[in-house]
């Protein structure tokens, strides 16, 4: 089958891997919407991640499909389900995951491949991670249930209840994606970003603010000349160091930050003690998912909440995708993009 393989340092090749047979418990998926992610875009930058991904290794992890095959020993799935999988899936025994905090399994187990014709999903994946979808979702809608999986987390960890004053810091995938959240939630949402894409989209998903900003000014001021009072939630989706200083300074007193954005191994920030003692703020920052919050951001994109519309607005075959990773580590302002393995679209149903 035809495969994207990253091999290090923005090297991608596009090649024919080998079908290697099933194992107990696996199944095998045919890929018929795979999305790009800004993980993924770090991955390509960096040439690895330490706990995702070690090349040469097939690459992407957004997907939905249709099952092709499964290992004879697997019961409770069959050859044309239509399914998502997330890109982990937990152990089940260690301490996080016995006091419900899955998402700091120390033992995750991930996926990779999305960017194939077809992908392996291991036993684990299928045991805990793998969804039926309904005939009627579509893949490129579906596909998007892992980063949203995310910032359900995220919106959990943030207790956001009606009627709040949300700022949602950043207008890419995660940051669109917890404006339309918020805002379903009750929230009365800002959002600050850039990109006239971007912000058009935040405010089609229910911003009833959006504040232009880019990388290059001071953002504290030009928030606070719009929003004076602060926010009582920031959170905090560009994952950037002076992005997550900034957020500490535009939160009401007693408000909360959520630092979600991650930031590069390494570096680290500034925090005026004064303003986070007596101003009494709540600091967290919320990781990954939970088997839990992947089923709610199916359910969630199976209720219409969340659409690929809204997100995906590019478009790219599998082939060319070493290039739409140049372009997109150059600064391409896609929100997503949908590649496409096959040659035709993948949501004729």
């Amino acid at each position: 089958m035809k495969a994207a393989v990253l091999y290090g340092r923005e090297q991608i090749r596009v090649e024919e891997v080998t079908l290697p047979p099933l194992k107990p418990g696996e199944v095998r998926i045919q890929i018929e919407a795979a999305l790009t992610c800004g993980t993924d875009l770090k991955v390509f930058k960096r040439g690895y991640h330490a706990k995702m991904i070690v090349p040469p290794a097939v690459f992407g992890h957004e997907l939905a499909g249709i099952i092709g095959e499964v290992h004879p020993g697997v019961t409770n799935w069959r050859a044309g389900d239509h399914v998502v999988v997330a890109n982990s899936a937990p152990c089940g025994k260690c301490f996080f995951c016995q006091h419900q905090q899955e998402n700091l399994c120390d033992d995750l187990l991930f996926l990779n491949g999305a960017y194939a014709e077809s992908i392996i999903v291991p036993a684990r994946l299928v045991e805990k991670n793998l969804l039926r979808m309904k005939p009627q979702t579509r893949f490129s809608d579906a596909a998007l249930m892992e980063p949203l999986a995310c910032v359900v987390q995220g919106v959990e960890d943030s207790e956001l209840r009606a009627g709040q004053r949300v700022l949602v810091i950043g207008t890419g995938p995660i940051g669109l994606m917890f404006v339309a959240l918020a805002r379903e939630t009750g929230c009365v949402v800002t959002a600050a970003g850039r990109g006239d894409v971007r912000l058009a989209a935040a405010r089609r998903l229910g911003a009833e603010h959006v504040i232009e900003v880019t990388g290059q000014m001071d953002i504290v001021p030009v928030i606070k000349n719009q929003a004076p009072t602060g926010f009582d939630v920031v959170i905090e989706a560009v994952g950037k160091p002076e992005t997550w200083e900034a957020a500490v300074q535009l939160v009401r007193k007693g408000g909360l930050v959520n630092f979600f954005g991650g930031c590069p191994s390494g570096t680290s920030i500034s925090l005026d003690t004064t303003l986070i003692h007596y101003s009494n703020l709540t600091l967290r920052a919320s990781f990954h998912h939970t088997p839990r919050t992947i089923r709610r951001a199916l359910a969630l994109i199976e209720a219409g909440l969340i659409h690929a519309d809204d997100f995906v607005n590019g478009e790219c075959k599998l082939e060319d995708l070493p290039g739409l990773f140049q372009k997109m580590s150059a600064g391409n302002h896609a929100v997503k993009t949908l590649i496409n393995v096959r040659g035709s679209r993948p949501d004729v149903q």
